[in-house]
């Protein structure tokens, strides 16, 4: 049976959400740490604290855990359909941006963002604490991108 109406717009909506979070991450992972990174500790330790500040904005928040909440209920509503043929796609889509885009980013990239806000950029461990946190930070936002594309994707076979 083909997909309309609701689940249909819902399953949209979060491929384009995804997609869109997946645009963010991809920026981060290939130009902007590398940016940073070329940057003398103190210099880059600001800029990235900046940075996550002005990210809190209600527009981001809503986009990247808004899409959370739309694949959560995707995932529920494939499998109360399981057995039509876009569930599958739909509940490995919908899993996916969760465990793969938000998980990491409450359980990796946040306390990685909050321990930075707290350091010191002119401090004697700056450039040490700095490069870690571009290593770390980068690969889990490189973990959270292939997600967030990947369910895009998923959710944008579902629709056909």
């Amino acid at each position: 049976m083909r997909m309309t109406g609701l689940p249909y717009a819902a399953t949209l909506a979060t491929a384009l959400g995804s997609g869109l979070v997946a645009g963010v991450f991809f920026a981060f992972s290939t130009f902007i740490m590398d940016a940073l990174a070329r940057l003398p500790a103190a210099e880059g330790i600001a800029a990235m604290q900046s940075i996550n500040r002005a990210a809190i904005t209600p527009l981001f928040m809503a986009l990247l855990f808004g899409t959370a909440v739309a694949a959560l209920g995707l995932v529920a509503w494939s499998l109360a359909t399981w057995g039509e043929r876009h569930s599958a796609w739909v509940l490995a889509g919908g899993a996916l941006y969760v465990a793969g885009a938000i998980l990491p980013t409450l359980a990796r990239n946040v306390p990685l963002n909050d321990a930075l806000a707290t350091a010191d950029p002119g401090g004697a461990e700056a450039a040490r604490r700095w490069a870690a946190y571009v290593s770390d930070w980068t690969t889990w936002n490189h973990v959270r991108g292939v997600a967030a594309l990947a369910a895009a994707a998923l959710l944008t076979v579902a629709l056909r």
